[in-house]
C-alpha cells in the first residue's frame, strides 16, 4: 500500500509539471494572434516597389505610414513622411533629392524639399527651352522644314538634343529665354541655360524653376502644343515604358530627364480628387545607378496618385 500511494503521489507531481510546461506556450499562441490581429488592423504598413519573392538586388522596400481614415489612400498630411521614406532609403539617401508637388489651381503645396537649391537638370531644361521658344515664337512659323510646333515635339517627346539646341539658337539664345520666362512668372535667379538640351552640367536650375514654368504654360496661349509635345506615361515618347501602373498610365504627362548620376521627372498628373498636380522631381547622386534613381522617382509618382481627402 505504501509503495502504491508513492507511485500515485508521482504521477500526481508528474502531470502538475506537463500542464505547467504548456501554459506559457498557450500564453505565446495567443499573444502572436493579437500581433496578427493588429497587422489587419492597418497599425503597421510595408509597401514593397516588387514583391519579395522576385525583387531583384536593386529593388527598395519603402516603409509607408498608415493612411489616417481610408486603408486604400493617403492622407495630404500623410504625403510627407510617406516620400520622407522612399528618399532616406539606405540606396537613395545619399542623394540630394529636389521635390515640390503643387495644386495647379489651388494654393496648395503637397510637398516641398529643396525647393529652391540648385541642381543638374539634365534634360528637364528642355522645358525651359521649349517653353521660351512657344511664347517667343508662332507654334505654326517654319524652321527649315518642320513648323515650331514639331520641332517642340520633337524636343520633348523624344528629348532630341540637336532640336533642343537649335531651338536656343533660334530665338537667339538664353537671354531670350530669360526675357520670355519672366513673363511665366519664372525667376531668372532660379535657373542657369548653358545650352538647350541639357547635356551641359553647367547647367542648373532649381524644382521651383519647373513649376513654376509648368503652371505659366497651363494657361498661356500655346498651351495645348506645349502639353502635346509631352511624353504620357506608359503611351509615348520616353515613359512609354515607364509609370504603367493602371492609376499612373495616360494619367501623367512629364519631362524625363537623364545624365550619369543625374535623373529628373517634371510635369503633370490629373488626378480624381485633386484636379491637376504639378510635381517636380530631381535627384542628384552620382555613386548610384539610373535604373535605381529611376525607380525612387517612379515610387514618389506612384504615391501621389494615392492622395485622398481624408477630412
Amino acid at each position: 500500500m505504501t509503495q502504491l500511494n508513492y507511485w500515485l503521489k508521482s504521477l500526481g507531481m508528474l502531470t502538475v509539471a506537463v500542464l505547467t510546461t504548456v501554459s506559457p506556450i498557450t500564453s505565446r499562441k495567443a499573444s502572436a494572434r493579437t500581433v496578427a490581429d493588429l497587422r489587419q488592423e492597418g497599425k503597421s504598413l510595408e509597401i514593397s516597389v516588387v514583391p519579395p519573392e522576385i525583387a531583384p538586388p536593386d529593388s527598395i522596400k519603402i516603409p509607408v505610414p498608415p493612411p489616417e481614415t481610408n486603408k486604400n489612400g493617403i492622407c495630404p498630411e500623410f504625403l510627407p513622411p510617406v516620400i520622407n521614406s522612399i528618399i532616406d532609403h539606405p540606396s537613395l539617401a545619399r542623394g540630394k533629392w529636389g521635390i515640390v508637388v503643387e495644386s495647379l489651381s489651388e494654393e496648395k503645396v503637397f510637398y516641398s524639399h529643396n525647393a529652391n537649391q540648385y541642381f543638374i537638370p539634365a534634360s528637364n531644361i528642355k522645358l525651359l527651352t521649349t517653353a521660351a521658344a512657344l511664347n517667343k515664337v508662332h507654334p505654326n512659323t517654319p524652321i527649315r522644314s518642320k513648323s515650331m510646333k514639331e520641332w517642340v515635339k520633337v524636343t520633348n517627346l523624344k528629348s532630341n538634343n540637336s532640336y533642343a539646341d537649335t531651338l536656343l539658337r533660334y530665338i537667339g539664345g538664353s537671354e531670350v529665354v530669360q526675357d520670355a520666362l519672366a513673363e511665366l512668372g519664372v525667376n531668372p535667379n532660379s535657373y542657369r541655360l548653358v545650352d538647350g538640351s541639357g547635356l551641359s552640367r553647367k547647367n542648373l536650375a532649381t524644382p521651383e524653376a519647373f513649376i513654376t514654368t509648368l503652371k505659366g504654360m497651363s494657361d498661356a496661349n500655346n498651351n495645348q502644343v506645349f502639353l502635346a509635345s509631352l511624353p504620357v506615361a506608359g503611351v509615348s515618347g520616353t515613359l512609354k515604358n515607364r509609370l504603367r501602373h493602371p492609376s499612373t498610365q495616360t494619367k501623367v504627362q512629364a519631362k524625363t530627364g537623364t545624365l550619369r548620376g543625374v535623373k529628373a521627372l517634371s510635369g503633370y498628373l490629373e488626378h480624381p480628387d485633386y484636379g491637376t498636380i504639378v510635381f517636380s522631381i530631381m535627384v542628384n547622386q552620382p555613386s548610384q545607378s539610373g535604373k535605381v534613381l529611376e525607380k525612387g522617382i517612379d515610387e514618389i509618382v506612384l504615391r501621389l496618385t494615392q492622395l485622398m481627402p481624408c477630412s
